[in-house]
């Protein structure tokens, strides 16, 4: 059983995907960057104990992150606003940035809800989401139709 990344949204078709693609859309590879959100990787692994998430974000805080569980969609959002203003005797400049990223995955049956340890250090988060005990499976059997 494993973590299945989701966006909370269903999915275009593939005609529609295929329209609003950023590179034939703006017919220029270079300009469609300019245009591409960027997400933090994130390495998922599974121990016999528990799920790890590790999502690489550096130059953020632990404050600026936001971790929720809603039923079995885990969210991992993260926002940070910046502000940079210089002035001289002839010119001022201030500049903005704003950065936001929000990554779902939805949570296998056997993960626990309670529990959950997150950190974050030297530009990593770490989720450490435990297993419950696994239920003897029942062996497949067939039915007979009456």
């Amino acid at each position: 059983m494993s973590l299945v990344k989701s966006n909370g949204t269903r999915s275009l078709s593939s005609l529609f995907s295929d329209f609003f693609d950023a590179n034939d859309f703006f017919a220029f590879p270079e300009r469609s960057k300019l245009f591409t959100a960027k997400v933090p990787a994130v390495n998922i692994s599974e121990s016999d104990k528990a799920y790890n998430v590790e999502l690489a974000a550096p130059g953020m805080k632990k404050e600026d992150f936001k971790v929720t569980l809603n039923d079995d969609m885990l969210t991992i959002s993260a926002s940070q606003k910046k502000e940079s203003e210089e002035k001289t005797d002839k010119f001022t400049r201030q500049e903005f940035n704003y950065t936001s990223f929000t990554r779902s995955f939805t949570l296998p049956e056997n993960a626990m809800a309670e529990g959950i340890i997150a950190s974050y250090t030297d530009g990593l988060l770490k989720l450490e989401i435990p297993k419950t005990m696994e239920l003897p499976k029942t062996p497949p059997k067939e039915i007979n139709i009456g």
